[in-house]
């Protein structure tokens, strides 16, 4: 059975929405989770910090990935057009350097 994942990666502002990075970082990290079951069709839904990777010994060079996986396009489709995660977009757009992302099927 074919996956389709998803990963978005993303380094965060110094300074934004008034707090530092570790404060928009942990903010981040608890609302990409609340949306992990907004489409029936997610069957993985990980969210990691850059320091966590350190902590482990590995190398991280972004502040924070999402790696997750659907049943196919329109799970994703409606994990992206959900309104918690459309709201939540604006959030990561105004405390964001960069963001990187990538979607294939397996």
């Amino acid at each position: 059975m074919s996956t389709l994942k998803h990963i978005v990666m993303w380094k965060l502002l110094d300074q934004a929405e008034g707090a530092d990075k570790a404060t928009n970082l942990r903010l981040m990290k608890d609302k990409l989770l609340a949306c992990a079951q907004l489409s029936p069709g997610t069957l993985r839904f990980e969210v990691v910090t850059g320091a966590e990777a350190q902590a482990q010994g590995l190398e991280a060079t972004y502040d924070i990935v999402l790696l997750s996986e659907f049943t196919d396009k329109a799970a994703l489709d409606a994990y992206a057009d959900h309104p918690q995660h459309v709201a939540l977009k604006g959030f990561i757009g105004a405390i964001r350097e960069a963001r990187q992302c990538m979607d294939w099927v397996s």
